[in-house]
């Protein structure tokens, strides 16, 4: 080991070192070995950052995937790479351990995959500071992996991992999923169906004083309006009516009027394109207008983002959409369709239970308390597959930092430990505290 990383580890121990009063024996012995462990899980998320894995750099993507199959495969589990050709992508990680113990089977989430293609400025680990390093997903989310890796190594060196029926899936397309999505996110599903909770590793809020128990599902949505062409002489005549832009206008006016105090709820109209005739490349999100000042508008193309926290406020906020998108202005037309992404992780008690696991463990540990973040601070992210599948879900377990999904992406390296630390005891005591599972 480089002096380098001696002084960053010897950083890092004083930083999440906690007097962790409230800790039975055993778990004390997962405070020691995820410490222990912690040097060489810094070492290994430095060589993830280093391998490219942008979403479409399938190679890179496998690569790394060979970086963490061996670290699981060491612990005992039973780990195997799913192809994705078929939906178009390079496939996911998915690793089993059955448990001994009848403790409840628990799903592990993370991703393999960056914003960071190939092509990207940003391909590097750069250390920072004796507590911060900046690279291409280091909190998103490589060290989240790796936050789950030294956990499991925890339970393992204290005796206790074989007390939980775990399944790891590690998805290569979470930042751009591969189409379809069902058959993209079928063996997540399928894990899901099999587990009684889930737990994600995304980096959440980027503070450790918040866990995501409730997260905003994502889908988008296409307007299309039409007019009749015309001089613009003679706009709002009967035989010719308010053209296609009015009639766009309105519809996003009303958008906003009826549905922008619905609690948690946006609807963005990203970009559009209007005039006589106009195209728009979906793929390439990218769009051309033909138009002339005096003549009345003939389409329009608008692609937009809705944003929900549950299913049922989704099914409201379309209902109202296309309530507002059938009122047509005088020789106008409108028409909207609705693409789904990524499904909601609506609050539960299930959720709010496992939190409050979580907020215990912190303070056990002396890290102090942990709080649900508000969902409009946390995106979509593979953990909702879940929801509706497990009695609990709890996500932004990874690790913390700033600068997500920009070239500044930085990590604040002293929560390495400290949530690897906060996940091992949280999973010792599922066994306990919610209770055996026959089979499991």
């Amino acid at each position: 080991m480089s002096a380098t990383t001696l002084a960053l580890v010897a950083a890092l121990a004083l930083a999440a070192a906690p007097a962790a009063a409230g800790l039975a024996p055993a778990e004390r012995k997962m405070v020691a070995a995820v410490d222990a462990a912690t040097p060489r899980g810094l070492e290994l998320l430095q060589r993830a950052v280093d391998v490219n894995s942008g979403t479409m750099n399938f190679a890179g993507v496998r690569e790394v995937a060979r970086l963490f199959q061996p670290e699981l495969e060491r612990l005992g589990f039973t780990a195997r790479w799913v192809d994705g050709a078929a939906w178009g992508r390079a496939g996911h990680l998915i690793a089993e351990r059955p448990g001994r113990g009848g403790g409840p089977r628990v799903l592990l989430i993370g991703h393999l995959d960056t914003v960071f293609e190939a092509d990207s400025p940003f391909q590097r680990w750069e250390k920072l500071s004796d507590t911060e390093a900046r690279g291409p997903g280091a909190i998103d989310m490589k060290g989240g992996v790796v936050v789950l890796l030294l956990a499991l190594e925890g339970l393992a060196r204290a005796g206790a991992l074989d007390r939980l029926a775990l399944t790891v899936v590690l998805t290569g397309d979470e930042e751009k999923p591969g189409a379809p999505i069902e058959l993209a996110r079928a063996d997540l599903i399928a894990a899901a169906d099999r587990a009684d909770l889930a737990i994600g590793f995304e980096d959440g809020a980027g503070d450790p004083r918040t866990a995501v128990i409730a997260r905003r599902g994502s889908a988008s949505w296409v307007l299309k309006t039409s007019g009749r062409p015309a001089h613009s002489s003679q706009i709002f005549k009967p035989e010719v009516g308010d053209g296609a832009i009015y009639e766009q206008a309105r519809i996003l006016n009303a958008f906003r009027d009826s549905l922008r105090a619905e609690p948690w709820l946006t609807f963005s109209p990203g970009v559009t394109v209007g005039g006589t005739k106009v195209s728009f490349d979906r793929e390439q999100s990218r769009g051309t207008a033909f138009g002339k000042t005096n003549v009345v508008a003939e389409s329009t193309y608008l692609a937009g983002d809705l944003r929900a926290v549950s299913p049922e406020q989704r099914e409201r906020a379309v209902a109202t959409m296309q309530r507002i998108v059938a009122r047509n202005l005088p020789g106008t037309g409108a028409a909207i369709e609705f693409g789904e992404s990524y499904p909601p992780l609506a609050p539960s008690d299930g959720n709010r239970r496992l939190l409050a696991l979580f907020d215990r463990a912190s303070r056990d540990l002396d890290f102090g308390p942990v709080e649900g973040v508000d969902p409009s601070r946390a995106g979509a992210a593979d953990v909702s597959f879940a929801a509706g599948r497990v009695e609990g879900a709890i996500d932004g377990l990874g690790l913390m930092g700033r600068g997500g999904h920009t070239v500044g992406e930085t990590a604040d390296l002293t929560t390495l430990p400290m949530q690897a630390k906060r996940v091992a005891v949280l999973l010792s005591r599922l066994v306990k505290e919610w209770g055996s599972r026959p089979g499991s």
